[in-house]
């Protein structure tokens, strides 16, 4: 088989299996079904993608990839925050529009390591950077990231456990809101005794543009101690 056949065999194995776990979860994607649907023998499975799982892991970074194509078309605007509004709306949209691509991709931590997976959290990090950037956060990029990403996902993952008829969509909303007002100072400007907010916009600052009067290891200090202030 050559470089350009396997490839072609991979996408269609990847294709056929997201169609099933579309259609049927996850118990629907077996080796046997998948390689029925894509026209290919099993062994040609198990030589791409070693076994089940990692074919799993191949579809989770399919999927991260469709996600990512959304996210980058949201674009970026003048206002941090209100882009991380819109992020959060297509992030739950996404997962209610694709509950079992959304399973996989959370569900399983080994699926957020892929390279896509990466990505979209590294997107994430960039929205927040931004927010404190402009002096408008009140905690450290790192926490508030996580705080954004564990909300949000606990709010796909409820939405999703529920019939569609009892979702409340309002809940999204809601959480939204909270931890945006959680994270940040709300669009005010930092006053003087905000000291966390500043902290977090101080090490935002030197992680964008390093002080060239320090050290590496100088700055990643400095960074660290910016970092504990803006969580404290």
């Amino acid at each position: 088989m050559t470089e350009k056949s396997a490839e072609s065999t991979r996408e269609r194995l990847v294709k056929a299996a997201a169609e099933l776990l579309a259609e049927g979860g996850r118990d629907a994607v077996s080796t046997r079904a998948v390689s029925a649907a894509a026209g290919v023998q099993a062994p040609t499975l198990y030589r791409l993608f070693g076994d089940k799982d990692g074919l799993l892991e191949a579809v989770a970074a399919h999927a991260f990839a469709e996600y990512l194509t959304g996210k980058a078309a949201l674009g970026e605007s003048a206002d941090p925050i209100e882009d991380l509004r819109r992020g959060w709306d297509l992030h739950v949209q996404f997962g209610l529009s694709h509950p079992a691509f959304y399973l996989l991709m959370y569900g399983d931590t080994r699926a957020g390591s892929s390279g896509a997976g990466k990505e979209s959290e590294a997107r994430l990090h960039r929205i927040v950077q931004r927010i404190a950037e402009a002096g408008l956060l009140r905690v450290s990029v790192s926490r508030g990231a996580d705080l954004v990403h564990a909300t949000g996902k606990g709010v796909v993952l409820t939405l999703i456990a529920k019939p569609e008829d009892q979702r409340d969509l309002e809940l999204s909303t809601a959480a939204r809101e909270h931890v945006i007002s959680s994270i940040t100072t709300g669009g005010q400007a930092v006053g003087d005794t905000d000291v966390p907010a500043r902290a977090a916009g101080l090490a935002a600052a030197l992680r964008r543009d390093p002080a060239g009067a320090l050290s590496p290891a100088e700055q990643a200090l400095l960074v660290e101690w910016l970092d504990r202030i803006a969580d404290a």
